[in-house]
């Protein structure tokens, strides 16, 4: 193989010299990224005084070998990824709170549950207990409790006011006068200390004021992102909450707050 040196001369390379230097170069390579976990394309060029595109194509190389497994940047031991990808999946915000509220639940509980996308979620994670009453005017939330589980599930009933499936207006009002919950858990849109719990949904507001006054233990349940937001419509005081629970990415001077004026705050 000819090439052309840097002063401009040509000079004969040896194609058989070139290839054993490339084999050698990607064995070393291979041990480096074992040895490390990890290296990137700039310093393996730097280290091997060669171009960045060398060490790309060298990569992939060693990746079909099944050596290295190519990353953004540089690349990983093969088995790295693969032990990653194995990994069970880490539970999100929402299901991690759905679990902190069964966990304070107990078998043979007659509970309220709203609607709401957390709600949801705490049924599914109430599929591990046994012998709960649940009465909802969420309809995802009796849909899902009644083919999965075999717990009582009572519906309020009323007219269906929004995205989430809740059942809301007059008739709802009237079924809840009727029926009684050792717990209610109440989905809110947002928590301040100056401005109280709140909703998007005025409907869905009167029912919470409802059952903030009748009495049970209040469980609210608060997605990260709205505590300290406020939402359209007034629900009551915080002082009228029993517990908090809410994912633990929530804003910690919010949570200071609240602690400080005497809400039980779960961070899940």
């Amino acid at each position: 193989m000819i090439s052309r040196s840097e002063c401009g001369t040509l000079v004969f390379v040896n194609e058989s010299t070139q290839s054993g230097l490339t084999v050698e170069r990607r064995k070393a390579i291979a041990e480096l990224v074992e040895r490390q976990g990890a290296a990137s394309v700039s310093d393996l060029a730097e280290r091997f005084d060669v171009s960045t595109a060398t060490i790309r194509r060298d990569l992939e190389t060693l990746e079909k070998q099944g050596t290295v497994q190519r990353v953004y940047g540089g690349a990983v031991r093969a088995e790295q990824i693969a032990v990653e990808s194995a990994l069970p999946p880490q539970p999100t915000g929402a299901a991690r709170i759905g679990q902190a509220v069964v966990d304070m639940i107990e078998d043979g509980d007659t509970i309220f549950l709203g609607p709401g996308p957390l709600s949801l979620e705490i049924a599914r994670c109430l599929k591990e207990r046994s012998r709960i009453t649940v009465v909802t005017n969420g309809l995802d939330v009796a849909h899902w409790l009644a083919h999965n589980t075999s717990h009582t599930v009572i519906i309020t009933g009323g007219q269906v006011g929004g995205p989430n499936q809740d059942l809301v207006g007059k008739l709802t009002r009237t079924g809840l006068t009727k029926l009684r919950a050792d717990r209610a858990i109440l989905e809110l849109g947002g928590v301040s200390v100056t401005e109280g719990l709140t909703l998007d949904s005025l409907p869905q507001s009167e029912i919470a004021q409802m059952l903030l006054e009748a009495g049970p233990e209040i469980i609210i349940v608060v997605p990260a992102e709205r505590i300290g937001r406020v939402g359209a419509a007034y629900v009551g005081p915080v002082s009228a909450v029993d517990v908090l629970v809410t994912a633990r990415e929530a804003p910690s001077p919010f949570l200071w707050d609240l602690s400080e004026i005497g809400v039980r705050i779960v961070l899940a």
